[in-house]
């Protein structure tokens, strides 16, 4: 790392440790509960096939989630440092394989989805104002920049936003339960008829295993409270904890969604549905269902969005402080102690994807090269185990069964992505590999300050 005067200027001083295991646990819970299990439940409905293999599958999927999330709680033990999965890679296995994860997270990975959900919550806002595609995009853009802003004001603040919206989401979806439990009626008298007239219906494992993994992608971005160690109080004990809390509580709140939707809809039509939560809730509000659906999914989306908006900039500022990134980005706001020029970059980025509309092709073709570095970081595991330089802490007597299966878990779902789609999983791979030969010039611009 340079001890150049000028980046000294820019670090005048360090990160505040705010975050408390609350904000960390309703990041993890914010960030994960996004628009996704209001659509997806229909894909794994399609697939499990049966209401026991529905919920089976979306159990799976918590299973898995809660296996990786041990693995990076381990990773957050042995290094609780600002920058989690990149300091994971950086330190298990090379700098390079660091900063790919960082190159991709900047440029495609976590702007992609920060700008996706953003217009996700700008499409359902349209709803109430009419908005043409040129508003969307504008009002998605606002959206960006507003929770952009708060993190621009602190952490502190940054993470009462959090706490609030992750806290109405949560309670939103209580809520919608009881009332479809409470209330279904005349829909659950169909509903029971609809079984009884069809019979079990045909059940296969490799179908299962389909389900659990289209289940999975509902799981998404648990590992993104690890970024914002070095602002969090007790880090080696608070993150872990709040990993796995949070995966506990989104997989009760995804079973109960599930249980909810099949009690007031009959399994084919809650595999037909491209808009499920929509669906049931109509089922017994009527039209006013569609109202509340759309309120939810907005406020269940900006609680991603602001956590997705506060936890990225922190690795562009510990890569910066590596002299992997532009030395500007490890920048501290004087007063606010916030990386707010990274934070701006992101937000700026985000807004560009979002205002062309290139963020889908861009993150469609990357967003599965996750999972081939969450298969590292799990084999990370036994390459420390192998060194002497890790012996399980939170796995006990789960090592290593839980890592193996998460390593297995990880490839096999981008395996299977590759098989998939060739073409495109191929451009993505060569996207991330673009960012070899800019780390081996700013590596070599690092020594040589």
């Amino acid at each position: 790392m340079s001890t150049d005067p000028a980046r000294a200027e820019l670090q005048p001083s360090h990160l505040r440790r705010t975050i408390g295991l609350a904000s960390v646990t309703s990041m993890v819970v914010g960030i994960i509960v996004g628009a996704s299990i209001f659509v997806q439940p229909a894909e794994v409905t399609r697939l499990a096939s049966s209401p026991r293999g529905v919920m089976l599958a979306w159990f799976g999927a918590g299973w898995l989630t809660m296996c990786a999330a041990l693995v990076c709680a381990e990773f957050s033990w042995l290094f609780p440092e600002t920058g989690g999965v990149y300091v994971f890679l950086k330190k298990t296995f090379s700098p390079a394989l660091g900063f790919l994860w960082g190159w991709g997270m900047f440029w495609t990975m976590h702007t992609g989805i920060l700008a996706a959900i953003a217009v996700v919550a700008a499409r359902y806002a349209g709803y109430f104002f009419g908005l043409g595609e040129l508003g969307i995009r504008v009002l998605a853009m606002a959206a960006i920049l507003a929770v952009s802003f708060v993190q621009y004001l602190g952490v502190k603040a940054g993470s009462a936003v959090q706490v609030t919206l992750t806290f109405a989401k949560v309670a939103a979806i209580g809520v919608m339960c009881v009332l479809l439990f409470a209330l279904g009626g005349s829909a659950h008298r169909s509903v029971s008829t609809d079984a009884a007239q069809h019979g079990s219906p045909s059940w296969s494992l490799a179908a299962f295993g389909l389900a659990i993994a289209a289940g999975l992608f509902s799981f998404g971005g648990w590992h993104m409270c690890t970024y914002p160690a070095g602002e969090t109080r007790d880090p080696e004990r608070t993150i872990p904890r709040a990993l796995i809390l949070g995966v506990l509580i989104v997989t009760a709140c995804y079973m109960l969604l599930n249980a909810a939707y099949l009690s007031v809809m009959p399994l084919s039509a809650v595999a037909a549905s491209t808009r499920v939560a929509a669906d049931a809730i109509s089922s017994v509000l009527g039209p006013r269902g569609s109202v509340a659906i759309t309120l939810l999914i907005i406020v269940s989306a900006l609680g991603s969005l602001n956590g997705i908006a506060l936890a990225g900039p922190r690795v562009y500022y510990a890569m910066a402080q590596d002299g992997l990134a532009f030395r500007w980005m490890a920048a501290l706001h004087p007063q606010r102690q916030t990386p707010h020029l990274a934070i701006a970059a992101q937000a700026i980025w985000a807004c560009v994807l979002a205002a062309t509309n290139s963020y889908r092709a861009l993150f469609t073709r990357v967003v599965y090269t996750e999972w081939l570095f969450f298969a590292l970081l799990a084999a990370g595991i036994f390459v420390l185990h192998r060194r002497r330089q890790y012996h399980p802490r939170y796995l006990k007597f789960l090592y290593p069964l839980v890592p193996a299966i998460s390593l297995l878990t990880s490839a096999a779902i981008a395996l299977n992505q590759i098989r998939a789609t060739p073409v495109d999983s191929a451009i993505g791979i060569g996207l991330i590999l673009l960012g070899l030969p800019i780390y081996f010039v700013w590596s070599h611009r690092s020594t040589e300050t």
